[in-house]
């Protein structure tokens, strides 16, 4: 443990040192020669395959698992010595680990070595059978009745759609987790069967359209992922249980500064704090592993930051982003510092999220989201108005399914504050789309779709006038079109985003699906596209989201909302959503049931650790604290601890995880809050130095709480 903020930055300037992390010559493409080096794609791949006669080629198609499984191994093992790696595990993904899982994988790391027990000789040994499949105890993982305990083998098999990468001396195997009988275990594999479903049925849609899509490649979705974090002092931090067991304050009183002077956001990144040398630190270890996490900046609440990196298919995205995490745990120690993945780690101040920029493209790079380029590559004028009808109708009858995808127990208290959109489903599409769109459903002929610009001119002569687009952003927006991509902004910090992509790909592949089944059966696809949009209009809204009386119009209007994450979870049972994923060959009705039950243990277990922690803080450190000062509310504090246990009681005394659950968030929303209330009246009476836990005023507060050590100012 860091025994002082002085000490804290001691060694991160010490790391600092060694690392040569902090410090830049000038600007020069040498120190980026190690990006993807670290990941075995591309020329590097090709280096390595080429001595074994084959070429990075390979990978492209998945059935080298079946030919040339043994010579992809023997390219990677080189590979792997060559960079100081001797160990190798298949890395894939549990469900339900966000908040509490350290980088949210799963993982078991074997040494590519064999042993001769006669003579002790050591050789290297990875073959073909080792890297492209394995077996593993399943047993502890969540399931949700998909196995039984006596049931506990989990199988694991490579994702081809996403590279090899090595950290350290290991190698990790991207790959799909499964039950026995080929049950999803795992986050990974229901998505990459959306994504089957997607290229499998857009690949009909655009053929009616005029497209064949099997001569560009197949279809992808790509996705951006911006990852929002806060980052504390460690010696703070190791005074918060709260934080340290639950990645939140479960109390806390405001500081007398917040973020009302929007001071924090896009500030300069100080060297004078180590979030600057951190941040540095996180991207190089990034580079390594051919992560493109290009942006970084400081975001709107006091220590909050985001990194943005461009974007990619949505396996490879995910997989980087779990990278992105956990490299982001692991090296804020080295600077003194702990970070914050949670949703919402603070009271009264914005929470973090992971905007998911989600579009779709042809292997070769032909937008379907982009009028001018689809409609060109299908010479077909109408074939984005199509393909928009067919979205906005997916949006309109599965916005329950996108609320469930983002009902992160995080989400419970950022969603519909002025940081994140309501749990409202409505897209945001801008008045030149809308009114494009509105001409094509009311059968005038709109032309080709030109976003309009404007010019601004500044009145000063040094700053010539310049073009700007006509749309302004709408962040109030859950689901907002962008131009290439729609923004799914409601997506949580600490989600593990499969889910969300799953259901995005499921809900669309679905409707390109009905669409194309209609053509089949000899209908107009524009007459289907206008009757479409008539039908789904109401889901377009571009006003504020956040007010209050527009909330209430869409919800008259009809649209989805569901503002409990807990009853949102549980729409993924409902017979509509079943009979969804049963279609699209993406879950069963088993699996669907498994997410459910799933889900809502997590949200419980989730609780119960706030609740017991809050417990611990009462008892061991608020009502001592109250005690000694003689001041404060202590009868109500001790009371409160004992409301709170027997409320944890209730929820183990019930069967149902759905009825758990449900009495997990009235304990969480309800009871909860007003215990913190006391907690925090307590906090504003009792003299500081009577007071143990570290404040919100020590822990947010960098620049005003990290400077430079005694040895820098006397430096000889």
């Amino acid at each position: 443990m860091i025994a002082s903020s002085n000490a804290a930055r001691i060694l991160a300037r010490q790391a600092l040192s060694k690392s040569g992390v902090g410090s830049r010559s000038l600007a020069s493409l040498a120190a980026y020669e190690e990006y993807g080096k670290h990941v075995f794609t591309g020329t590097v791949a090709d280096e390595y395959l080429q001595k074994h006669g084959a070429s990075s080629d390979l990978l492209k198609d998945p059935s080298w698992t079946k030919t040339h499984a043994d010579v992809v191994a023997a390219a990677v093992l080189d590979w792997a010595v060559d960079n100081g790696a001797n160990t190798y595990c298949h890395w894939f993904q549990p469900m339900a680990s966000s908040g509490v899982r350290h980088g949210q994988s799963g993982q078991v790391q074997n040494m590519m070595m064999k042993f001769d027990r006669e003579t002790n000789d050591i050789m290297f040994d990875f073959k073909g059978k080792d890297l492209v499949k394995g077996e593993t105890d399943g047993s502890s993982y969540p399931n949700g009745g998909l196995r039984g305990t006596h049931c506990a083998g989990g199988y694991i098999a490579v994702d081809t759609s996403s590279p090899i990468f090595l950290r350290g001396d290991t190698i990790f195997v991207p790959s799909a987790f499964v039950s026995y009988y080929g049950a999803a275990l795992d986050e990974k594999t229901p998505l990459l069967r959306a994504n089957a479903a997607l290229e499998k049925q857009g690949a009909r849609l655009l053929k009616h359209l005029g497209l064949d899509v099997s001569e560009k490649g197949g279809l992808i979705t790509n996705i951006g992922l911006e990852q929002e974090i806060f980052f504390v002092p460690r010696d703070q931090y190791y005074r918060r249980p709260d934080l340290q067991m639950t990645g939140r304050t479960v109390i806390g009183k405001n500081a007398p500064r917040g973020q009302e002077m929007c001071d924090h956001y896009m500030a300069p990144l100080s060297s004078a704090t180590p979030a600057l040398s951190c941040m540095q630190e996180i991207q190089e270890e990034c580079w390594k592993l051919g992560i493109p996490l290009k942006t970084r900046h400081r975001e709107v609440a006091p220590n909050q930051f985001e990194f943005a990196p461009l974007f990619g298919s949505n396996t490879t995205q995910i997989d980087q982003n779990l990278m992105v995490m956990q490299i982001i745990e692991e090296v804020a120690p080295r600077h003194g510092l702990a970070a914050l993945l949670q949703e919402k780690p603070f009271n009264d101040i914005n929470g973090s999220g992971k905007h998911n920029n989600w579009s779709i493209a042809t292997a070769d790079g032909v937008q379907l989201l982009l009028p001018k380029a689809i409609n060109e590559a299908t010479g077909n004028e109408s074939a984005f108005n199509v393909i928009m009808a067919a979205i906005v109708a997916a949006i309109d009858e599965h916005g329950d399914l996108m609320r469930m995808a983002i009902s992160s127990p995080g989400n419970d208290f950022r969603l519909g504050a002025c940081e994140a959109p309501p749990a409202i489903v409505s897209t945001y599409l801008g008045d030149d789309m809308t009114y494009y769109l509105e001409s094509f459903k009311d059968g005038k002929a709109p032309g080709e779709y030109i976003p309009s610009v404007k010019t601004l001119d500044l009145g000063a002569k040094e700053i010539l006038p310049f073009e700007v687009p006509a749309e302004d952003r709408n962040r109030t927006s859950p689901f907002p079109y962008g131009g290439a991509r729609f923004e799914f902004r409601a997506v949580g910090s600490s989600q593990n985003v499969s889910m969300v992509n799953t259901v995005l790909n499921t809900i669309t592949a679905e409707k390109f699906g009905e669409f194309a089944d209609r053509i089949d059966a000899g209908e107009d696809p524009l007459e289907i596209a206008k009757e479409s949009l008539n039908k789904h209009w109401r889901v377009i809204f571009n006003g504020n989201n956040y007010d209050e009386d527009n909330q209430t119009m869409l919800t008259e209007r009809g649209v989805w909302r569901i503002d409990s994450g807990v009853e949102a979870i549980h729409t993924i049972t409902s017979e509509k959503n079943i009979a969804l994923f049963e279609k699209m060959n993406v879950m069963t009705k088993e699996e669907c049931e498994s997410r459910e039950v799933v889900l809502h243990d997590h949200y419980t277990g989730t609780v119960e650790m706030e609740a017991l922690t809050l417990v611990d803080m009462i008892n061991q450190h608020i009502v001592p604290s109250v005690k000694a000062a003689g001041v404060g509310p202590l009868s109500e504090l001790e009371a409160a601890a004992t409301t709170i246990t027997e409320a944890i009681a209730e929820i183990h005394a019930t069967e149902d995880s759905y009825d758990k659950a449900k009495l997990a968030r009235v304990l969480r929303l309800e009871t909860m809050i007003d215990i913190r209330d006391i907690c925090d009246t307590a906090e504003a009476v009792v003299p500081e130095k009577l007071w143990t836990l570290a404040t919100y005023k020590e822990l947010l507060f960098l620049d005003s709480h990290v400077g430079p050590g005694i040895e820098e100012i006397y430096e000889e």
